[in-house]
């Protein structure tokens, strides 16, 4: 839709307002906001259907949790949805960036669909293989770091930038794709393993997804970029236009995941979603940002390595429960105080991570 506007704008100046990525990002959550917000009832209710017995409750965490057994998985179909639906109406489909986060979210969303579907099917929590499921991950994010290197201009394609220093690159050369893969792996699986409580890892997400997108404003656009002293990403901008497609369907996606739930995200969701952070990060050269904004997640998944290599070296658990959402209910805190707590240190993050542009 974007582009047939665009070449007719200069016939009719009035749609010239389809060509700023402020107006389109706009119009981009409210897309998807609404999209989901209304086949929401009908996707639910074909998921609860379809999956009987809904997502398996662990036994050996909260007993609270055991309320949830029934509770329909895959919600992330539905911000997916929403996310692609608005994308594709107003973004430039001729923008080479637009594809490369749209593939890296669509094969990681099919990897946690796939994901999902077996622990729904076998009533299980074994899936998806975890080794073939993390080399799937890797050959993906491969691809999609290479294509950006190749996509950007020479001066900074294989560079690693450096926060709060001007226009600081590291050079990494052919190491540029498996260092860059590696941010993308974690940004997925760290959001995947914060996904464990309802409504807990959506609202991070879409306050990353806003950081970014304001970050890929400002790096879209050379006066803002000169004027901040960061590094300027031709044709980043766009990527705003997903940024708000994610914070649109991820609200929309709250009504119903909200306490209690209604349905879960699940591996489809968090997976594509962490994937795709990890993307515009690599692709703003703003990888290190994402590791202070998405904060949350990155505890959250050391939480998990911390908990599995003490334990196999010692036999002794470091936290109650992991991940350490976990450790926070077994502690006495409730399902709300843990999320709305974690909520609060995700918008800290995210003012700590917008301070690395030295706004001024």
């Amino acid at each position: 839709m974007l582009t047939w506007l665009a070449e007719f704008s200069g016939t009719f100046p009035v749609l010239n307002v389809f060509r700023y990525i402020t107006f389109r990002a706009g119009g981009a959550t409210a897309t998807a906001l609404l999209f989901v917000f209304f086949f929401g009832p009908a996707a639910i209710s074909w998921l609860r259907l379809k999956q009987g017995k809904g997502q398996p409750i662990r036994t050996d965490g909260p007993e609270t949790h055991l309320a949830k057994r029934g509770t329909p998985t895959m919600g992330g179909l539905m911000i997916m949805s929403g996310v692609f639906a608005a994308t594709l109406l107003w973004g430039n489909l001729r923008n080479p960036y637009v594809w490369i986060v749209l593939g890296v979210t669509a094969c990681y969303g099919a990897i946690g669909f796939y994901d999902d579907f077996l622990k729904v099917t076998k009533q299980s929590h074994k899936g998806f293989s975890g080794k073939a499921r993390i080399g799937i991950e890797v050959v993906v994010a491969l691809i999609a770091c290479t294509l950006i290197m190749q996509t950007q201009p020479p001066a900074i394609s294989s560079g690693f930038a450096m926060p709060f220093l001007k226009d600081a690159i590291i050079p990494l050369g052919l190491l540029f794709p498996l260092v860059t893969a590696f941010v993308v792996v974690g940004a997925g699986n760290s959001v995947n393993l914060t996904d464990g409580l309802d409504g807990l890892a959506i609202v991070p997400v879409m306050i990353a997804a806003g950081t970014f997108g304001f970050i890929s404003y400002l790096v879209g656009n050379a006066i803002f970029a000169n004027y901040l002293q960061i590094n300027h990403v031709p044709g980043s901008g766009e990527l705003a236009i997903i940024c708000g497609a994610v914070i649109g369907a991820g609200l929309g996606f709250l009504w119903f995941n909200a306490p209690p739930a209604q349905i879960f995200m699940g591996d489809t969701g968090s997976l594509g979603l962490g994937g795709l952070l990890g993307t515009i990060a690599v692709a703003t050269k703003h990888e290190i940002v994402l590791a202070i904004v998405g904060g949350l997640f990155v505890v959250e998944a050391l939480s998990v390595i911390i908990q599995v290599g003490v334990y196999k070296r010692t036999g002794k658990r470091v936290f109650l429960m992991a991940p350490i959402h976990h450790h926070f209910e077994k502690l006495g805190w409730t399902e709300p105080q843990v999320v709305i707590r974690f909520w609060i240190i995700s918008v800290v993050l995210a003012l700590v991570g917008l301070s690395t542009l030295k706004l001024r």
